[in-house]
């Protein structure tokens, strides 16, 4: 049996991106929906501060989605950096 181990460091960086994906998406996922909750709740309470506290929401969730992205730009370089020439 020959071992080819490109083809397994291949095979490794594409589950190690698909884990990367999986697990940088789910925090995000998580505190958006908080975010959006409190927001609502603030808003339910204090009706006259919804714009404002839609401006803080909105700033509040591209903070919270930058790990995401960084979660898909350290998959796409697991990816891009294997594959074959």
């Amino acid at each position: 049996m020959d071992a080819n181990y490109s083809t397994y460091a291949q095979a490794a960086a594409f589950i190690g991106a698909a884990i990367a994906m999986g697990l940088g998406s789910f925090g995000p996922a998580i505190g958006q929906g908080m975010i959006g909750k409190a927001a609502c709740e603030a808003v339910g309470k204090n009706p006259e501060a919804g714009s404002k506290m839609r401006m803080m929401m909105l700033i509040a969730m591209g903070l919270v989605e930058t790990s995401a992205i960084y979660a898909f730009v350290i998959a796409m370089m697991l990816i891009l950096y294997n594959m074959p020439a």
